[in-house]
């Protein structure tokens, strides 16, 4: 029986080592291929492929620090952490950032709460629920 591919997301973007920095450090992505204008990154189960915007797109996109969220974007990534609490200290270093603790919340064995990554890409981080 062939195996399937991994279940993954293409993310385009202007800053794509940025980017990866982010992805490695909150959600434990590995970066396992990496070219000019793309990069691979995985975990066992997951594969985030980072692609960059054509030239003529990242002249007119400006990303601010901190970056405008885009919550205008019918797309939320979702990542599994082993923690929120290091992962929103994690997300800040890395030019990104995530809610409040205030701002967590609690469903289906999980509690989550949602953040952004360098180029205000809404992401929702997700941790086991305590028992």
């Amino acid at each position: 029986m062939t195996q399937l591919p991994k279940h993954g997301a293409v993310l385009f973007g202007k800053d794509l080592p940025g980017l990866a920095q982010f992805y490695r450090q909150v959600a434990g992505l590995q970066v396992t291929v990496q070219q000019a204008r793309l990069i691979v990154m995985e975990s066992a189960t997951y594969q985030l492929v980072l692609h960059a915007v054509p030239a003529e797109v990242a002249k007119r996109l400006e990303i601010t620090r901190p970056p405008a969220l885009r919550q205008d974007l019918p797309v939320k990534l979702v990542f599994p952490v082993a923690s929120l609490a290091a992962a929103r200290q994690q997300a800040e270093q890395c030019g990104g950032g995530l809610g409040t603790p205030a701002q967590e919340w609690e469903a289906r064995n999980f509690r989550a709460c949602d953040g952004f990554d360098p180029e205000g890409n809404v992401v929702q981080l997700r941790e086991a629920a305590g028992e």
